[in-house]
């Protein structure tokens, strides 16, 4: 594979190299995570090359599809990706962790006046798609034979124009498959974006990535969790207490009124809503609830 782009170890000045979307829809939120991280890029509009001034990264802007070959042959020791592209594509990276962004679904639709009877349905069809190698594995897995049509970009509209009886795509909210007259009928793959590294990254590249990693996980926790404060009758400070999942165990000051107490502590987001109505219904009042910007454990 030809490029321009350096593939020394560890890039220019023993920086980390981080291959990411140059546009589409994981771009901005892979930008808005090394912001998050506190990392700060120099200008990064229409541009094949950036770095970052606070931390040892250069970035690489480059189309999705390329990120997993680009990280295998080490022209980028990283790369921001989603799951449906590295698992697409079957390059030799190693997947090393979750994102939390980007997520949606790879499903086949079908026509919305057709039954959909599970994966035999598909036998002997036409089925248009931009991932015949997802396509393909499920087609195997189930044991039907079907004609795939690579085609990329509006695959929505092959059974529209005759092109193909069903289609296999990125589904976020269907209503693209909707507006062409199709139904979601299949879940191949639940997608989102991953950080993948080169399965052969030195040590000191590793070290870097460690650093990186503490900095996306700190933000992945606060992003999942909110910091609570509630004022708590003294009486009902132990059935409080037992309700609070927090990481150890609440803070827990006294009030200026006597008998009354603040309790400090952090909720998942999944369990938000369902604590936060039996806080109120033990008691607490005043309850004010915090987004957290970093989350160290």
């Amino acid at each position: 594979m030809s490029n321009k782009l350096s593939n020394s170890p560890l890039g220019a000045g023993g920086k980390l190299k981080l291959a990411i979307q140059k546009s589409g829809r994981l771009s901005e939120d892979s930008i808005k995570l090394l912001k998050d991280c506190g990392i700060d890029l120099r200008n990064v509009k229409d541009r094949l090359k950036t770095e970052a001034d606070n931390f040892p990264l250069e970035v690489f802007f480059l189309r999705d599809d390329d990120i997993p070959q680009y990280v295998e042959d080490g022209v980028a020791d990283i790369g921001f990706v989603g799951e449906n592209v590295l698992y697409e594509k079957n390059k030799k990276v190693a997947s090393v962790e979750k994102l939390g962004f980007g997520k949606c679904r790879l499903s086949v639709a079908v026509k919305r006046n057709e039954e959909y009877n599970g994966p035999a349905f598909l036998q002997g069809k036409r089925i248009a798609t931009s991932y015949p190698v997802l396509v393909q594995q499920f087609l195997d897995k189930n044991q039907v034979q079907a004609e795939i049509h690579e085609i990329s970009g509006s695959v929505e509209i092959a059974p529209g124009i005759g092109l193909a009886d069903a289609v296999c795509d990125l589904v976020s909210s269907g209503s693209t498959l909707f507006m062409n007259g199709l139904k979601e009928v299949e879940v191949i793959l639940q997608s989102q974006a991953v950080l993948i590294k080169n399965k052969n990254l030195s040590a000191d590249a590793q070290l870097l990535l460690n650093k990186l990693l503490f900095r996306i996980q700190s933000v992945k926790k606060a992003k999942n969790n909110k910091y609570v404060l509630l004022n708590a009758p003294n009486e009902k400070l132990k059935e409080i207490i037992s309700l609070l999942p927090g990481m150890k165990s609440p803070t827990v000051l006294p009030l200026a009124t006597e008998g009354w107490s603040s309790v400090h502590s952090v909720i998942n987001e999944s369990d938000f809503w369902n604590i936060i109505e039996k806080l109120k219904e033990a008691g607490a009042q005043g309850i004010l609830v915090v987004p957290i910007e970093k989350m160290i454990v």
